[in-house]
């Protein structure tokens, strides 16, 4: 068997990839693969990059970053044997944007602050959106580039913050709370009056639309803090079983009464 190229670590990743997915003695998995089948393993690398962080694992921080650096890797692969790009066509888009967007490291431009920055970034972003529309012969609108597949809270977020930017926003956080409680008033009449499940499913994404820019307007990140709680809660049921277990019973075998008292014992330590 032919040796790997080790002259760099990324080209002996390369080569693997690329021997994984040659038809002569590749991984018959890897061949069976294309970008639809690769996407929903690259949303959960993403994760559990991001539970690494959480829990300040270095070492599994530095292994799940591996995970995800091969999704690109794997895409870049595919794309090469279709003709369309290689990693290095990556690699110099890449770098040209962050040029493009800092030319107040790379060019003449003077930026003094981090929030000068953040407005001259988002200016270069928008004149790129508008680049793009122009060349699909569409109408730009300040939500281009809002993608689809993010976490819904998360894109939630995302779209207010950027009509926030062309105007469309309250001006502090005491109308955010009236329509939070007009949500869910009409969320609470639709199910009084028997609405049908489609119905209720819309004035309830309202409601939950309406608390993510309630979020946003405390900047705080929903998608972040839902995770967080996700994480309260799994820490007292556990808790909870554990006490049932120490009186030989299950969650099953126990009322909802008992359990509920468990739980305010469990608050008040965790």
């Amino acid at each position: 068997m032919e040796k790997l190229d080790t002259s760099s670590p990324i080209n002996r990743l390369l080569d693997i990839m690329s021997r994984l997915r040659n038809p002569d003695g590749g991984c018959p998995w890897d061949l069976e693969q294309d970008f639809s089948t690769i996407a929903p393993h690259t949303i959960e690398e993403a994760y559990e990059v991001a539970d690494a962080i959480a829990e300040g694992d270095m070492e599994d921080l530095k292994d799940e970053l591996g995970d995800l650096m091969f999704q690109v890797v794997f895409y870049a692969q595919m794309s090469k044997e279709q003709g369309d790009f290689d990693f290095n066509g990556v690699i110099d888009a890449i770098s040209d944007k962050m040029i493009r967007r800092h030319p107040h490291v790379f060019g003449t431009t003077d930026i003094g602050s981090a929030e000068a920055q953040t407005l001259a970034w988002e200016e270069t972003k928008a004149q790129e959106r508008a680049l793009k529309a122009q060349a699909q012969e569409k109408a730009p609108s300040a939500l281009d580039g809002v993608a689809n597949g993010l976490p819904a809270l998360t894109r939630a977020v995302k779209l207010q913050k950027r009509a926030a930017r062309v105007g469309f926003d309250w001006p502090n956080i005491n109308p955010v709370f009236d329509k939070i409680d007009e949500e869910m008033a009409e969320l609470k009449e639709e199910i009084a009056q028997g609405g049908s499940q489609q119905r209720i499913a819309e004035e309830y994404g309202d409601l939950l639309f309406v608390l993510a820019n309630l979020g946003r307007h405390l900047n705080l990140e929903p998608e972040t803090v839902l995770r967080q709680a996700n994480q309260k809660f799994s820490g007292r049921f556990q808790a909870v079983e554990t006490l049932l277990a120490d009186r030989g019973k299950k969650p099953s075998d126990s009322t909802l009464e008992e359990m509920d008292n468990l739980w305010e014992k469990v608050k008040k330590i965790k």
